[in-house]
């Protein structure tokens, strides 16, 4: 079938679905309400439904009454006892798949549970509404005429008492229909290697005489992968060696901190960023309009979403709200009840609504990663967005972050300590940490009453990190790879302090 015939019948079926996503822009919270329903009558019968006698609940109210909002280490043991081949204990239909995730804040590794239901409805489907959403916006576009770059974890399939875990990548590579491997490039052995720089190498050698038009990965591992591309065949940027590049989806970590490298490495007016909001635990959002930062909360994934506001966060006034309670602008930490069996889940997010017709959001942190030990109630949000300004306007490019606090010390004061590795050091570092300091204040009301007059903040402090110090520390433990970030910010200074040693 010739190629354009591929590339037309593609576009229909993809904008078939526009109609869908229409139902839940129209109808958001009745859509939810009745998705809720569905997921607790499926889950009546296993061991958590007994439990919690799934039966007799038919309103939310009685739900969130009933069942508790739960972390990874609540739902353990009861995903142990999956992966040791016992099913129907959280939910109905066998769960053969875990996504090993272990974040940035634990060493321990986590196993999320990936059913069928998760596959199909949610991840695979979110990965198809990402191309409608596209097209549906770019009619002209001739993505498919080409192939899409993927960049995933490093990650083989393991088995344990027949059920399989790994990164999710790699899961989602080994379940894909056939027709996607067609259209994505490397193939699913280079994408399946486990050893990282092997990996890189290999992926560059099949990929740099394909007709690349897309490509797709967290932001931070791409432009290694790309300035290793450069790097290796001696061209000025990506264009040259895909003259048909049109889009980036990406995910995973925030891309402020990269969007002005990525400008210089594509340097094409009408190129396209799209984001993606996902995790092992599912699909949840995607921009869905050219040139924004907001997106799409996705309400018919299987996925049931709750809210807590982090003014309430961890303490005994903490309460989950449907999402027909948010408000603009206020950051809550998101809490999914899914298709896999995950049932009030707190996944460690946090996110703020920018519209609530239709509902929008942007990940403004994570629940572990902010600083607040002076009250400042800082968040990776801000910090991207003063990293992301303070290199524009001393016209350099960060390759990675890390912040922690400098505690109270007699009648010293406190302060924030920075480790920045950057692509090239500012030639006027001074004025590079006084943009920096000045945007957080501008962004963040509680920083900057800390900071006024240095009244509980002293001025921050930076270093400089030698080349490539994330990366080696990445790589002392085992982290290299597109699933893996660096945290940002910590009320703790372990990992700035394992950074420095490394110095």
């Amino acid at each position: 079938m010739p190629i354009p015939i591929i590339n037309s019948i593609a576009s229909w079926v993809l904008k078939q679905r526009i109609h869908q996503i229409e139902l839940f822009l129209k109808y958001p919270n009745e859509v939810q309400e009745e998705l809720l329903m569905n997921l607790i009558r499926r889950a009546e019968n296993t061991v958590i439904g007994s439990q919690y006698d799934f039966s007799s609940i038919t309103s939310y109210n009685t739900f969130s009454e009933r069942i508790p909002v739960s972390s990874y280490e609540d739902l353990q043991p009861l995903i142990e006892r999956t992966r040791q081949g016992e099913q129907n204990v959280f939910w109905d239909a066998p769960i053969k798949w875990f996504a090993k995730s272990s974040g940035t804040t634990n060493a321990k590794s986590k196993f999320i549970p990936v059913s069928n239901d998760a596959l199909e409805d949610c991840h695979y489907k979110g990965s198809k509404d990402l191309l409608c959403l596209y097209l549906n916006n770019n009619e002209a576009s001739e993505m498919f005429l080409g192939k899409s770059l993927r960049l995933g974890g490093s990650s083989q399939i393991y088995e344990d008492k027949e059920t399989f875990f790994g990164d999710l990548s790699a899961i989602l590579i080994e379940n894909m229909p056939i027709w996607a491997e067609f259209s994505s490039t490397p193939s699913n052995k280079i994408s399946l290697m486990s050893e990282w720089e092997t990996k890189l190498t290999a992926i560059i050698n099949e990929t740099k005489n394909e007709n690349v038009t897309s490509f797709a990965g967290v932001p931070s591992w791409m432009l290694v992968l790309m300035n290793r591309l450069l790097e290796e065949t001696g061209k000025g940027n990506l264009m040259e060696i895909w003259p048909n590049l049109e889009v980036y989806f990406h995910g995973g970590v925030s891309f402020e901190p990269y969007r002005e490298q990525y400008k210089k490495l594509l340097p094409k007016s009408d190129f396209k960023y799209y984001e993606i909001y996902n995790a092992s635990e599912g699909f949840f959002a995607i921009q869905d309009l050219n040139d924004s930062s907001d997106l799409l909360l996705m309400l018919d994934y299987g996925i049931f979403y709750e809210f807590i506001p982090m003014d309430t966060f961890g303490t005994s006034d903490q309460k989950a709200i449907r999402l027909a309670e948010v408000e603009l602008f206020k950051n809550y930490a998101v809490v999914i009840t899914t298709n896999s069996g995950l049932w009030r889940y707190l996944i460690g997010d946090t996110v703020r609504f920018t519209s609530l017709n239709p509902y929008r959001i942007r990940v403004s942190g994570r629940t572990k990663h902010h600083i607040n030990v002076f009250g400042e109630e800082l968040m990776v949000e801000n910090s991207d967005q003063a990293i992301a300004k303070a290199c524009q306007l001393t016209q350099t490019q960060v390759v990675d972050y890390t912040v922690a606090p400098i505690f109270m010390d007699g009648k010293e004061k406190g302060a924030h300590e920075w480790m920045i590795e950057f692509k090239q050091n500012p030639k006027d570092i001074s004025q590079f940490i006084k943009i920096l300091d000045e945007t957080l204040q501008s962004l963040n009301s509680d920083y900057e009453a800390k900071r006024n007059n240095n009244m509980t903040l002293n001025p921050l402090i930076l270093n400089l990190a030698r080349k490539n110090l994330f990366y080696d520390w990445l790589k002392k433990r085992n982290k290299l790879g597109g699933q893996h970030k660096i945290p940002r910010l910590s009320n703790q200074r372990d990992y700035l302090e394992q950074l420095k040693e490394l110095q």
